[in-house]
């Protein structure tokens, strides 16, 4: 046989209907022992594998859960953050028998791929992080039929199930560490604007330094990249503006700015007191010795898949923000 067997060649050599051999396939205990017998001799004579689409069409689940990331590649491959989350999502899925699709859709600029897949029935359920407010990724979401759940706060008008953690209460944390040590002229480094997390960071920042009477000497903005905290830096120093302090909203701009600045010859903390956000594995580098408001990615990477699973299976979820934020605290400030 030249192509492929199919379930009908199964049940042919089988002597039972598709039907029977089907239920065999599917795992249906309801067939008489010496029919089902007969189907899984077929099955292992003809090499027949399950084709899982078609199998999902009549069971109603594929056995996946994809994780939607709308970055680019590159980012994704090289920022740590990722990859801690990748391993909590994949760890938890693993334990219910699920497996994990990785879809990384930043330079699907129409949303068109996204779409597709969402539209293929691919997946039980859908987690999305990293999401940019706007995004042609997220415009077509709407349109899935399975669970979707965010990790972080969900773009505006977004009714969805999320978990994250309370942003603006990080952003107050790491100003108020910056005011402890005396520092008055402070700067800070966001993320991008279009997306709740940075949005949220600087909003507790500029909280913090409005009730002590201050204003950030400089606002830059970032990407979220190491380059562009090392870009935000060197616009500050060539600018010859005073600062004694910088926020940076996550780890690896913090590590840039830092880099940057001891480049110039500035002493951290003596000079210049630095505090990231995320706390990866290399903000305690001896050479970096960060210190970093702790976001617990792991903790939301199976939070959010618990709660996808509690979805997919029918039972009652909640969306849900964790206030415990701490800070780590390193020689950097």
């Amino acid at each position: 046989m030249n192509r492929a067997p199919t379930l009908e060649d199964v049940a042919r050599v089988a002597g039972v209907s598709r039907a029977t051999a089907s239920r065999v396939v599917r795992g249906d205990a309801n067939v008489l022992p010496d029919r089902a017998t007969a189907v899984r001799q077929a099955i292992d004579a003809l090499g027949y594998v399950p084709n899982s689409a078609a199998r999902s069409l009549v069971t109603r689940s594929t056995g996946a859960v994809a994780l939607i990331v709308p970055e680019p590649d590159t980012r994704v491959f090289t920022d740590p953050f990722f990859g801690t989350a990748v391993a909590a999502i994949g760890e938890r899925l693993a334990g219910a028998g699920k497996q994990l699709i990785l879809v990384l859709s930043g330079s699907d600029t129409q949303g068109d791929r996204l779409e597709r897949f969402i539209r293929g029935g691919h997946a039980d359920g859908l987690l999305v992080m990293s999401h940019h407010e706007g995004g042609p990724s997220l415009q077509v979401l709407p349109h899935a039929t399975v669970p979707v759940v965010y990790i972080g706060r969900p773009p505006t008008g977004t009714d969805s199930l999320f978990v994250d953690v309370d942003n603006v209460q990080g952003g107050r944390i790491a100003a108020e560490r910056l005011l402890a040590r005396g520092r008055t002229r402070i700067a800070t480094v966001t993320g991008p604007q279009d997306m709740g997390a940075a949005v949220d960071r600087l909003h507790g920042f500029l909280a913090a330094l409005d009730e002590a009477g201050l204003r950030p000497v400089r606002i830059e903005h970032g990407d979220f990249s190491a380059t562009s905290g090392e870009s935000a830096a060197d616009r500050m120093l060539g600018d010859g503006v005073e600062v004694d302090a910088v926020f940076a909203a996550n780890d690896l701009m913090a590590i840039g700015a830092l880099r940057r600045f001891t480049a110039a010859g500035r002493r951290v903390p003596e000079d210049i007191a630095i505090v990231g956000f995320d706390d990866i594995a290399i903000s305690a580098e001896p050479i970096n010795a960060l210190t970093t408001v702790v976001n617990p990615v792991s903790r939301l990477g199976s939070l959010g898949t618990s709660m996808l699973l509690d979805a997919i299976a029918g039972r009652a979820a909640e969306p849900l923000i964790l206030r415990d934020l701490e800070l780590r605290e390193r020689s950097s400030a």
